[in-house]
C-alpha cells in the first residue's frame, strides 16, 4: 500500500532502538491514556526478543505511525491472564506458531488515510509464522472495525495489567 508523502521501513531491534524517543512520544500522543512511564522499558525488554520486527511511517523524518510486534515463544505468558478458559489448543504455543503484535499507533493527525493499513501490511507480510495475535481495548470503535475489516477476529479477553481488560484478536491463517 502506498500513502502519498509516507514511506514505510521495516527495523530490527537494534535499528528500533534508534528511534526509542521518538516512538515513545508518539504513542504517548496517540493513546488515550497518554504516555506509558513504562513503555521505554518495555520497548528495549521487546527489541532483544528473537525475532522483533518494527514498521514504520515517516513524513520526511517525522514519525506518523509504527507498529511492533515479535513471535511468542512456547513458554510465553500471553495466554495467561484469560477472563475465561479458552477453547481446545488455542493457547499451545510451538515455535513458529503465533507472531504477536504489540503496538500499532498512527498519530491522530495522520489516522483515516492508509497507514495502519500499510503498516498491518508490512509487519506481517513475510512472517513465516501461522497466526498473529495482538489486544485492543473493547472501546476502540475505530481500531476494533479496521481489524475485523483485515480479517481478525475475538477469541478472548485478558486482564492486563492496572485492571484493564482487553479484546485478544486472532488471524489465523496468518498467509492464506
Amino acid at each position: 500500500m502506498s500513502v502519498p508523502g509516507v514511506t514505510f521501513g521495516l527495523l530490527n531491534g537494534q535499528q528500533a532502538g534508534a528511534s526509542e524517543d521518538d516512538l515513545v512520544a508518539l504513542h504517548g500522543e496517540a493513546c488515550a491514556a497518554g504516555a506509558d512511564p513504562e513503555l521505554a522499558r518495555q520497548l528495549r525488554v521487546w527489541r532483544r526478543q528473537p525475532g522483533f520486527t518494527l514498521a514504520e511511517g515517516r513524513h520526511g523524518a517525522y514519525l506518523v505511525g509504527f507498529a511492533a510486534g515479535m513471535p511468542l515463544r512456547p513458554s510465553t505468558s500471553w495466554w495467561k491472564d484469560m477472563t475465561s478458559p479458552l477453547p481446545g489448543d488455542l493457547a499451545s504455543e510451538h515455535p513458529g506458531r503465533t507472531f504477536a503484535i504489540t503496538t500499532l499507533v498512527v498519530r491522530a493527525a495522520w489516522r483515516r488515510q492508509g497507514i495502519g493499513a500499510a503498516l498491518h501490511g508490512l509487519i506481517l507480510a513475510d512472517r513465516p509464522e501461522e497466526r498473529a495475535t495482538l489486544t485492543v481495548p473493547p472501546g476502540a470503535t475505530a481500531a476494533q472495525r479496521a481489524l475485523r475489516g483485515w480479517g481478525w477476529t475475538k477469541v478472548a479477553r485478558t486482564a492486563a495489567p492496572g485492571g484493564l481488560v482487553l479484546d485478544v484478536l486472532l488471524l489465523s491463517p496468518l498467509h492464506g
